[in-house]
């Protein structure tokens, strides 16, 4: 069992940046892949950047790429998104999740946190 708790969410002016943290509990962190997907008003939801077990292969959406970057702390247990350069259409609902496989397919990650709002103005 894995359970993940974003923080770091906010509102911020176009053009500024976030760190979003994901602390995961549970044993299997370490040997899990990471994600981080976004939902926003009216919106579905939509992968924005992967990362394998170890932290050596990564994957980002196009709408990000050069502006986000994930990471992941293994002794901390805990995943980062840093955004740079936001735009108002980043602005959604950020989640983290956790699974067994490093993908893009986002039913086959199998834990998800609450979700952190993050808002970028114009």
């Amino acid at each position: 069992q894995v359970q993940l708790v974003e923080s770091g969410g906010g509102l911020v002016q176009a053009g500024g940046s976030l760190r979003l943290s994901c602390a995961a509990s549970g044993r299997t962190f370490s040997s899990y892949a990471m994600a981080w997907f976004r939902q926003a008003p009216g919106k579905e939801r939509e992968l924005v950047a992967h990362i394998n077990w170890s932290g050596g292969s990564t994957g980002y959406a196009d709408s990000v790429k050069g502006r986000f970057t994930i990471s992941r702390n293994g002794p901390k247990n805990t995943v980062y998104l840093q955004m740079n350069s936001l735009k108002p259409e980043d602005t959604a609902v950020y989640y983290c999740a956790s699974g067994p496989r490093d993908t893009n397919r986002e039913r086959l990650y199998t834990y998800w946190g609450q979700g952190t709002q993050v808002t970028v103005s114009s």
